[in-house]
Formats: structure tokens, sequence, C-alpha cells
């Protein structure tokens, strides 16, 4: 993991080593940060800090996954974690029920990979850049999947 900084980006500052469900894991640690980033950042902070982290993302799960000569390797977990905190950032302020909600609701997404998450993560497979993206892309997508459905829970619920 330390062999080269992107390493210790993509694998989420060490929660991808997890052996047990490391993007579960990577998407709790996630979770956490993004709280304690809310007590230092205010929103428009945390918008510029998600646009960076895509970028910064892109280059260290493209990197990652060539070291470990492994297309989308299980221990990347930055694509969840930048993912978390998208759902997050647009969704709170809510409770704990509600970030729960949406945790479990992206874990499902993510791992499950119904439609159209599923035709995501086929679209850009392989090693470089292309192969980077894909491993950010399919999250995003879910991510998506995740406000969609939390959008659609709030406005029948209200």
């Amino acid at each position: 993991m330390m062999a080269h900084p992107a390493h210790f980006i993509a694998m989420g500052l060490g929660s991808g080593l997890s052996r047990v469900a490391p993007g579960t894991v990577g998407t709790l640690w996630g979770w956490l940060s993004f709280l304690v980033l809310m007590q230092w950042l205010d929103p428009a902070q945390i918008g510029r800090l998600l646009l960076v982290g895509f970028f910064v993302g892109w280059w260290a799960c493209t990197v990652t996954a060539r070291h470990m000569r492994v297309a989308d390797p299980g221990a990347v977990v930055w694509d969840e974690i930048l993912a978390i905190w998208l759902v997050l950032w647009l969704t709170m302020p809510m409770g704990f029920w509600g970030q729960l909600a949406a945790f479990a609701l992206f874990r499902f997404f993510d791992a499950v990979k119904p439609q159209p998450v599923k035709w995501a993560d086929r679209q850009f497979k392989g090693f470089g850049w292309k192969g980077g993206f894909g491993i950010m892309f399919d999250d995003l997508v879910a991510a998506f999947c995740t406000l969609l459905v939390m959008a659609l829970w709030r406005h029948f619920t209200v």
C-alpha cells in the first residue's frame, strides 16, 4: 500500500485492505470521514473537494490497478468513498437513520449492480485512463441511483 502515494489514496488510506467486505468497509470509512469533514468544511468546500477527489481518485485508481495488474481490484475503495461523500453531500442534513438508509442503498446498488449500474460497470474496462475512469464511473452511477431512491422516498413520505 505504501509503495506509491496512489495506492494509499486508492485503497482508502488502508480501509480497502479489510479481508472481509472491503467495499463495505471503504464505504463505512467514507461515511464516517464525511461526518468529520462536515465539522471543518462548508458545503461549497466539500463540493470542491469532491471535484478534486474525482480527478485525484481517477489517477490513483488508474495507477493502482496497473501496478496490481487487476482491472478493478477489490482493495481499491476510493470510488466507494467518493460516491458516499457525494450521496451524503446532496442529502444532508438528515439523522442517523436517513444516513444509514443512504449507506445501505448505496451498498445495494454498488454490490448487486442492477441496471443501470451493471451497464456502467461494463462500459470502461481494462487498464490505463479508461480503466481508472471505469473504476470510478459505476460507483457514481450507483450514487445517482441511491440519490434517486432517496429523493423519491422524501417526496412520498413528506
